[in-house]
């Protein structure tokens, strides 16, 4: 028996149960819409970053441009944190409405996609930095083995803007890893709540 969303336990020990879990519903959704808006804020930032940076440099009476294109692991950053940070968006919308309407998520078909969309963005994401990370230490320190030359002594102001977008993709990266732990819990939540009743009954 219960009264206001409060049980009773074989021992006579009031617990709550509607309420706490409200409570942990609320701030779980708040915390998964701002990290939304982080990823989609910062993803955009990481793309305008590198996509606009630019350096001439004359060399032997030659004008030699840098720009991202020239660095693959560059291309493979700004496509996708432009495509998490669409993703980002049409979660966050879809956050806020469901908090608007105060819906909370039952459905075990639609925990799945979000679960499976999140994963994959993180990993997207983690390889992008990785890959981004490892060229520009090759651009920032060179490889004398195989006469690579420290390009960044050259281009100076278009390593440091690379640096800043590399650094913005990186919290990007981390939000995705801290969002996809967030959908695996309302994912598995929901089969855990069918547990929580059965022995409720008994």
């Amino acid at each position: 028996m219960s009264y206001l969303g409060v049980g009773v336990s074989p021992g006579n020990v009031p617990v709550y149960h509607s309420t706490d879990s409200r409570v942990i519903d609320r701030r779980v959704r708040i915390t998964e819409l701002v990290l939304r808006c982080v990823i989609c804020a910062l993803g955009l930032v990481a793309c305008v970053l590198i996509a606009t940076d630019t350096q001439v440099k004359e060399i032997f009476s030659i004008q030699k441009k840098a720009k991202y294109t020239d660095m693959k692991a560059l291309v493979f950053v700004v496509i996708v944190n432009a495509i998490v940070s669409a993703y980002s968006l049409i979660q966050a919308l879809r956050c806020v409405v469901s908090m608007v309407k105060g819906n909370v998520l039952f459905s075990k078909p639609l925990a799945w996609v979000i679960f499976s969309g999140d994963q994959v963005m993180a990993y997207v994401t983690m390889a992008a930095v990785a890959a981004a990370a490892q060229s520009a230490m090759f651009a920032k320190l060179g490889q004398p083995e195989l006469q690579w030359m420290k390009i960044c002594n050259m281009y100076g102001k278009f390593c440091n803007q690379v640096g800043e977008g590399i650094a913005s993709a990186v919290v990007v990266s981390l939000s995705t890893v801290v969002i996809s732990c967030i959908s695996a819990f309302n994912l598995f939540r929901l089969y855990g709540g069918n547990k929580s009743k059965s022995s409720a009954r008994w």
